[in-house]
This record gives structure tokens, C-alpha cells and sequence, in this order.
């Protein structure tokens, strides 16, 4: 009797703890299906918000010059290469000359026999051997040739390329011994004003619309990108790029540009844009592998089935996270047991 007695002492908390489960509230007696994941989730609601719109660009500046001959003929020389420092009115490069100069040659032959003819056709004519129309045909054919003659000058100044401004060779097209029609370009060169940098970013149809010219950027580049620069958008181009389908902004700095900057060099913008535009606030856990601007998340349509979406990612907060495209059409977002599914898993809504 003494055993027993401490025996049943230490069962009866046993037996307290099993009745207490088999009490419990109906939470406790729910039967979850065997495969099923529970998750909890929430639901989505679309707001009116300001965006921040990240992009990426090339830096140019407002002064970039395409250089190219006036006439077409065989380049004789081009005097710089890419990258070199040059001044305004610096001979860059020339045509070969040999078939302008003989033109100039001819024209300047042809304006010197017009003047002879029209000097003794007005002295014929002063003493009436020679009539009206044949002194005003003399005077015509002399304004032609002499039009002629400045037309060959000009042709043969532009037969030449000379830089515009001070600055840098940003690009050489072609070289010496080349043949080369009107207007083609053969040199690109830009200017040396701190304050003419401008970063050109491409964004899409949507980002466009919401951005507006005055809108603050904030710009960065991979030289130094823990530096962030004050700007602006300055324009808004008006047709889309036939190439990319994207629209292009251009932003301007609101102080000078840093010095290490040059043409072609990539930036980052992000755009604090001024216009609101629909989009959602998710709980940061929600989201799973954001990267690049684009995460994913799982949403449910019927409360028992998990779809795996993407996601266009805006700003990131401290607790939340901004979408800007991907949940349209859908009605709960899964906050909680997303690590243990993937698409189509079986779910059940815990409260």
C-alpha cells in the first residue's frame, strides 16, 4: 500500500495534462489534410501613393558635337585620336584637297573672264555700241560667277574640320585614306562646362507618365556610389525609343558635376516623382528573392490554393515593402508560411 499510494501521486498530473489537451478549444480539434500548408495571409488594397522610379543611364553632356566634311572625297588626314584634349578652331582633320582646289581654280578662272567681259560690255556701252540687255547680261553673268566662286571658298573651308569648342575627342569614325560621303560624321567631341552633364535614364511607359519635368533625383555612379547628387528631370522625351519601347528623361545636376565624370559613363537615378500612382504596401516578409528591382510573392484566389507571382519592387521601408505592378486581379496576399511552399501548393488558413 505504501507503493502504490506514491505511484498514483505522480500519474495524476499525467492524467491532468491529457484531459486539459483533449478540452481544448476547437482550434485544437481542427483536422488540417495531410499535405496542406498553413499559412496566414491578408488582404491586398490598392492606394494612391508617390513613387520613387530607379533607373539607369549614360552620362553626355548638352555640348556634343558630330563633326563631318561638307564635301565627300578621300580623307588625308585625321589629327587627334580619342580621348585627346583639343581647342576651339584646332585643325582635327581634311580631305584631300587636289579636286577642290581644282575647282576653286576654275570657278576663281570663270569669275575673272566674267569681269573681263562685263568691264568691255560697259564700255561699249558707255559709248552706245553695245546695247541695255547686253550690259545687264554681262552684269548677271558676273554675280554668277561670283557666286560661284564663294560657293567653291565655302566648300573648301568645310573641306576641313576644325573643333567648335574647347573639349575632348569622344569618338573618331573614320580614318585617313577613307572615303567618305557629305555629312558623314568622323568625329564626336563635347565641351569642358562643368555644369553641361546630363544623365540620360530609359523608363517604361508607366514610370514615365508618373515622373515630371522639376521632379528631385538623387544620382549616383559606380566611381564613388556612396555619393549621392542633388538633380533634377529637365526633360521628358516625347516618342519612344523604336529600339527599346522605353522613354528617355533627362536629368541635370543642381550643383556641378563631379570631375571624374565622363561621356558614356553609367549612372543610377532614383526619382522622387511628384504625381502619385496606384500601388501597394506588403509586409517585408512577404516578399521571397528580391533582386534587381523584383521580387516574389505568394497570393491565393480561393483560400486553398498558393500562386507564385512577380512583383515590380518600389521603395523599401523599414517593415514594409512598395509594389508597383504584379498584384492586379488578386484579392489576399500569404504573410506567414511562405518559406515551406511553391506554386500550387495546398494551403490552409490559420487565424
Amino acid at each position: 500500500m505504501k507503493r502504490f499510494i506514491p505511484t498514483l501521486l505522480l500519474l495524476i498530473p499525467v492524467i491532468l495534462v491529457l484531459n486539459a489537451c483533449g478540452t481544448d478549444g476547437k482550434a485544437s480539434n481542427k483536422i488540417i489534410p495531410q499535405g496542406t500548408i498553413p499559412v496566414k495571409i491578408r488582404p491586398i488594397e490598392l492606394s494612391e501613393n508617390k513613387i520613387d522610379i530607379q533607373g539607369t543611364g549614360q552620362f553626355t553632356t548638352d555640348d556634343e558635337t558630330m563633326l563631318s566634311f561638307k564635301t565627300g572625297g578621300i580623307i588625308s588626314q585625321v589629327l587627334v585620336s580619342e580621348g585627346d584634349y583639343i581647342q576651339k578652331g584646332q585643325l582635327l582633320a581634311t580631305l584631300d584637297l587636289t579636286e577642290i582646289n581644282t575647282g576653286v581654280a576654275q570657278t576663281q578662272l570663270a569669275y575673272e573672264k566674267a569681269l573681263r567681259d562685263y568691264e568691255r560690255v560697259q564700255r561699249l556701252f558707255a559709248d552706245s555700241v553695245a546695247t541695255l540687255e547686253q550690259s545687264q547680261n554681262g552684269k548677271t553673268a558676273l554675280d554668277i560667277a561670283t557666286q560661284n566662286l564663294e560657293a567653291a571658298k565655302f566648300n573648301k573651308n568645310f573641306s576641313q574640320i576644325r573643333a567648335v569648342s574647347n573639349g575632348y575627342v569622344l569618338k573618331k569614325y573614320a580614318n585617313a585614306g577613307q572615303q567618305i560621303s557629305p555629312g558623314f560624321p568622323v568625329l564626336q567631341t563635347n565641351g569642358t562646362g562643368k555644369g553641361s552633364w546630363k544623365l540620360k535614364v530609359a523608363l517604361s511607359d508607366r514610370d514615365w507618365a508618373s515622373v515630371r519635368e522639376g521632379d528631385v533625383v538623387e544620382i549616383s555612379t559606380p566611381v564613388q556610389p556612396n555619393n549621392l547628387y542633388n538633380g533634377r528631370v529637365k526633360r521628358k522625351s516625347k516618342i519612344a525609343d523604336a529600339m527599346t519601347g522605353t522613354y528617355q528623361v533627362e536629368i541635370e545636376f543642381d550643383e556641378a558635376a563631379p570631375e571624374y565624370l565622363a561621356s558614356g559613363m553609367f549612372g543610377a537615378a532614383i526619382i522622387h516623382a511628384s504625381q502619385e500612382q496606384p500601388t501597394w504596401f506588403v509586409p517585408y516578409e512577404a516578399i521571397l528573392d528580391a533582386n534587381g528591382g523584383k521580387g516574389f510573392v505568394f497570393v491565393t484566389k480561393d483560400k486553398e490554393t498558393a500562386e507564385k507571382i512577380t512583383v515590380n519592387l518600389g521603395r523599401i521601408y523599414a517593415d514594409k515593402v512598395q509594389i508597383l505592378e504584379g498584384l492586379e486581379g488578386y484579392q489576399h496576399l500569404i504573410v506567414s508560411g511562405s518559406a515551406y511552399l511553391s506554386d500550387r501548393s495546398s494551403i490552409s488558413i490559420q487565424d
